[in-house]
């Protein structure tokens, strides 16, 4: 699987007139645009969120492996719930949704301090900001990596646009799309779903059918998927060439 620890496709994130900064705790690296540096807040805010689920790891170790559903928990964190809830229904461990619940949780946080923020965590990201907006995908070594991207209009956000691949980075993905990118009102649900539709598409075949199996996803706004030259589409998105 190629890496992409250098994220240098951060370079060319371009958020106008807001300040970007780089905040990173343990495992968690955060690429966040907002109208002023709050990094001392944001770092506050994801040693919070890693305590409630390492804590939690500590004592349901089977919360961090499993590949399946996880039961619902009452008495779990905040954050805990909100992962199991958001994959529950879709064929995936609750641990699919890690980097979109904290992107999710802190830029949530941060609306009550901030008009507008953007939180990166390793391609899955969080944001609310108060113009028209333009996610470039990017997909490994497909011709069309970085080719295209998603308008996202200002009246969608706040929402989460989260990847999944079978071919870049280190999260696991049992499928071998270049990426899929999902649109979601949650992050959390983003990065679920692009975890669960990526797992499945194997050939380009499985392109024709990614529309229908996201179309069963609550909350799913739409997305696109990348195999080799091939593209699939489908919901409430616009894509555009860059």
């Amino acid at each position: 699987m190629q890496k992409y620890e250098d994220r240098n496709y951060r370079k060319k994130v371009k958020a106008k007139g807001l300040i970007s900064f780089n905040v990173t705790v343990k495992e968690t690296d955060l690429w966040i645009s907002a109208e002023t540096d709050l990094a001392e807040e944001i770092r506050d805010m994801v040693v919070g969120c890693r305590y409630q689920l390492e804590n939690y790891i500590q004592s349901h170790p089977d919360f961090l492996t499993t590949l399946k559903p996880y039961p619902p928990d009452p008495y779990a964190p905040f954050i805990i719930q909100e992962m199991i809830k958001a994959t529950r229904d879709i064929g995936v461990g609750p641990m699919a949704s890690v980097a979109g619940a904290i992107a999710q949780l802190v830029g949530t946080d941060l609306l009550k301090v901030t008009d507008q923020v953007i939180i990166e965590n390793g391609g899955d990201i969080f944001m609310k900001i108060n113009r028209e907006a333009t996610v470039s995908i990017f997909a490994g070594g497909s011709p069309l990596s970085e080719r295209v991207g998603l308008k996202i209009p200002a009246g969608m956000m706040p929402l989460g646009v989260c990847s999944s691949s079978g071919k870049v980075g280190h999260s696991l993905s049992l499928g071998a799309a270049d990426v899929i990118t999902v649109v979601s009102t949650s992050a959390i649900r983003a990065d679920g779903a692009a975890t669960a539709l990526g797992n499945r598409i194997r050939s380009i075949k499985d392109l024709e059918k990614v529309a229908e199996w996201a179309g069963a996803m609550d909350g799913v706004l739409g997305g696109v998927a990348i195999l080799g030259d091939s593209m699939a589409t489908w919901g409430d998105i616009e894509l555009v060439a860059l």
